[in-house]
């Protein structure tokens, strides 16, 4: 099918996991809205000819899907064919998707294949039995997208207009479609857990298939195309976990540690024989680095590390939530280190596998931060509960991810500070977030009142230094709820108390240049002089407190009406890069 040469997205969507032979299937694909919701009474689903065409993966409300219609639409049909190459017949095929929005129903060939809710996560169907080898298939799909503020919606706002600091919505899929085949025995997944005070690495392996006597599943660890580790596996068990000691003499340090300065990266093969033939073979990597907390401070591989980060909201003009390319993320993350940051919090989104691959290759470190709801009930904790765990599942093995951030502004659990069920759910989230990965901090609740938290993250728009200085420095006041961190909210829920945690300021600045046509936080300016001159007084303000472990300024870019970014909406620095990373770079 034709695509648009402007958007494509060609590039394998899972680097983490990546296996050689794939089918992209992103492109063009007849499209439909289907606002009375008939399609599924009037068989759609049984080629029917749909009226439009779109570009996937990018949503009908972005320029770059060929359609650009901000309205809400709940619900919308895409449909297009594909063949089965013929080096892949008799495999398992399996169709993936990167992430739709919200409820995605998928049938191939007139057969109903399933169902997925949720907008950010990935998921996949086998679709072996549905799909005839002979000739083109009719992949249709169907997405149900919701104005509720039950589901996980992060910045989509759930209004027909834009408000405040909620953006045009996003339905149906955006990011990208693919396949593969695979044999009947296959690895299903790695996780990957770096031991850095043991020098060692630990998998957890998990196949497909009945697992016999003839299996062998061979790991292959490499540094810069030198091999370090080679080691097989007889596996007795779908599900295996070994752990194997990373000390090579092939370099001076014996173990390359990753840091943001350092980021290196150990590559491995995993490769799984049956009867001594390889049925299949995946290549990931991994990075040696430790997360913890010592004497209210983040720690990175045992060494205190002060966090500059910038909020990263992940909007391009044409693309929307959809990175537009590789380029596109490259740019965004150079662009963040060119300015002095070191880091940055992915804000209500969970964002796209190839950028935390190229912040793991570049030495970014990730705040990630999951998409709200905005109102409290059954439905929301368990529409929230079901995808945070498949995406910390799918997130794990980034050594750019430092930090899980489930709950942002008391979105979701508006009542928290006094109510008891909310408390409890930001309890649950948090101790079910360290069984899956006990290590990187968990933060709940960004900005405003804490519950159980690993690190306290306030939220503070003041814009005079001096006044901010004064605020914070008595850190007793601030960490008792004896004064509101932010002149309106504590620091924690009732309840709940200091108990020796890193403070970060995860949100400060959000400086705007005068301009009509939106806002940024507190007054506008009209100079970079005046900006720079702002920028500084509050950022060594921060700095110059003590307690504080660092700060995340508000924000990488312009998001349409929100014109607070240090870059345009194109991308474009309002201010020179290397004079904010001056700032960020000096030592009061």
């Amino acid at each position: 099918m034709k695509t648009n040469a402007m958007y494509q997205r060609t590039e394998y969507p899972r680097p983490q996991f990546q296996r050689h032979l794939w089918v992209n299937l992103n492109g063009t694909w007849e499209f439909s809205f289907d606002d009375q919701n008939i399609g599924e009474k009037d068989l759609w689903y049984e080629n029917s000819s749909f009226s439009k065409e779109i570009q996937v993966p990018f949503t009908y409300e972005s320029k770059a899907s060929g359609i650009g219609d901000e309205s809400f639409h709940p619900y919308v049909w895409y449909q297009r064919t594909f063949e089965i190459p013929e080096e892949e017949l008799g495999k398992r095929a399996i169709l993936r998707f990167q992430a739709s929005d919200y409820l995605t129903k998928v049938w191939v060939n007139g057969n109903y294949i399933g169902n997925h809710a949720g907008g950010n996560a990935a998921f996949s169907f086998p679709i072996t039995h549905a799909i005839d080898p002979t000739k083109e298939n009719i992949l249709v799909v169907k997405v149900e997208d919701s104005q509720s503020c039950y589901q996980p919606r992060g910045k989509q706002r759930w209004k027909d207009e834009n408000f405040g600091c909620w953006y045009v919505q996003n339905t149906g899929i955006w990011q990208t479609v693919w396949m593969e085949f695979l044999q009947e025995e296959s690895i299903d997944n790695v996780k990957i857990t770096p031991n850095v005070d043991q020098n060692s690495v630990i998998f957890e392996y998990k196949f497909n298939g009945i697992v016999k006597e003839d299996w062998k599943l061979e790991t292959i660890i490499s540094y810069e195309g030198r091999k370090i580790k080679r080691f097989s596996i007889i596996p007795d068990r779908a599900n295996i976990t070994f752990e194997v000691d990373l000390l090579s003499e092939l370099h001076e340090w014996k173990v390359m540690h990753w840091t943001p300065e350092n980021p290196h990266l150990y590559d491995v093969t995993f490769k799984l024989s049956v009867n001594n033939e390889v049925v299949d073979e995946v290549r990931s990597y991994f990075g040696m680095r430790k997360v913890s907390i010592k004497d209210g401070k983040v720690l990175l591989n045992n060494m205190p590390i002060y966090q500059k980060l910038l909020l990263d909201q992940g909007y391009w003009q044409d693309t929307m939530l959809t990175p537009p390319s590789d380029e596109a993320m490259i740019e965004d993350i150079e662009k963040t280190i060119q300015m002095g940051f070191n880091g940055v919090r992915k804000h209500q989104k969970i964002e796209d596998e190839r950028f935390l691959y190229w912040c793991d290759k570049k030495g970014l470190i990730v705040w990630s931060e999951m998409a709200a709801t905005y109102e409290f009930s059954d439905e929301a904790v368990g529409n929230f509960t079901k995808e945070w765990i498949e995406i910390m599942e799918q997130r794990y093995n980034h050594p750019s991810i430092i930090t899980w951030v489930p709950f942002n502004e008391s979105w979701g659990v508006p009542n928290i500070f006094t109510n008891k069920r909310q408390q409890a759910f930001t309890e649950s989230i948090y101790y079910l977030s360290k069984t899956i990965d006990p290590e990187r901090p968990v933060i709940v609740n960004d900005g405003w009142e804490h519950t159980v938290s690993d690190i306290i993250a306030l939220h503070d728009y003041e814009e005079d230094g001096e006044v901010f200085y004064d605020r914070y420095i008595n850190k007793e006041k601030i960490l008792t709820n004896e004064i509101p961190h932010n002149t309106r909210k504590y620091a924690f829920a009732e309840g709940y108390e200091y108990k020796g945690q890193p403070v970060v300021i995860t949100e400060y600045g959000g400086i705007a240049f005068n301009n009509d046509s939106g806002w940024g936080y507190g007054n506008q300016v009209n100079t970079e002089e005046e900006f720079l001159k702002r920028y500084r007084k509050i950022t060594n303000a921060i700095k110059s407190i003590p307690y504080i472990s660092g700060y995340c300024y508000t924000q990488t870019t312009d998001v349409q009406q929100e014109i607070n970014g240090l870059l345009k909406e194109d991308r474009t620095p309002k201010i020179a890069l290397e004079k904010i990373k001056e700032i960020n770079d000096s030592i009061n």
